[in-house]
């Protein structure tokens, strides 16, 4: 089973999206994430002269962020200036090429904006990107990134005996539907 993407095609993101990240302190690693998207919003991919345009964004609340430990939970929606800045922004701007879906994952890349805590900075972001039987697409990117590129500091405790490591690593999985 295979779907075309047309000269334009738009895909609705579904509600049950997610977004995670991975980190590490100099004690142990934490896990965080939002298990779904409380906004649904539309991608809209096609061929250029210029390469593969997508367009669309998502745009999850920091303070949906769950770290399965409350301090951690605390510490990291801190971090991201929750208060301040309530919503990350990760904007899509373009694939490395049209692609051709399948229920086996295909990999390709993308460039993407993401802004946290309002500051911006762009991506190469490595994606897979499949369908299911039921025309579900699925879009998985991944990429590592510092809490210093956003000018963050990294969480600290204890008088900073636990100290979070600089380094993240980001991946978001977004079910689709052409529309």
């Amino acid at each position: 089973m295979s779907l075309t993407v047309s000269a334009q095609t738009k895909w609705l993101i579904s509600e049950n999206s997610s977004l995670g990240v991975k980190g590490s302190t100099n004690i142990d690693k934490f896990s965080c994430g939002i298990p779904s998207c409380n906004q649904s919003d539309t991608l809209t991919v096609w061929k250029s002269e210029k390469g593969v345009v997508l367009t669309g964004s998502i745009d999850p609340t920091v303070l949906s962020f769950d770290c399965h430990k409350k301090m951690m939970t605390h510490d990291l929606q801190k971090t991201l200036q929750a208060k301040k800045y309530p919503k990350l922004h990760i904007r899509f701007l373009s694939l490395s090429e049209l692609p051709q879906l399948s229920n086996k994952p295909v990999s390709i890349t993308g460039q993407v904006e993401i802004e946290i805590a309002g500051v911006k900075k762009l991506y190469l972001i490595n994606y897979e990107i499949s369908a299911d039987s039921a025309k579900v697409i699925q879009l998985l990117g991944t990429r590592n990134l510092d809490f210093s590129d956003f000018n963050l500091v990294p969480p600290q405790k204890l008088s900073g005996i636990i100290k979070t490591k600089d380094l993240l690593s980001v991946e978001f999985q977004l079910k689709m539907k052409a529309i």
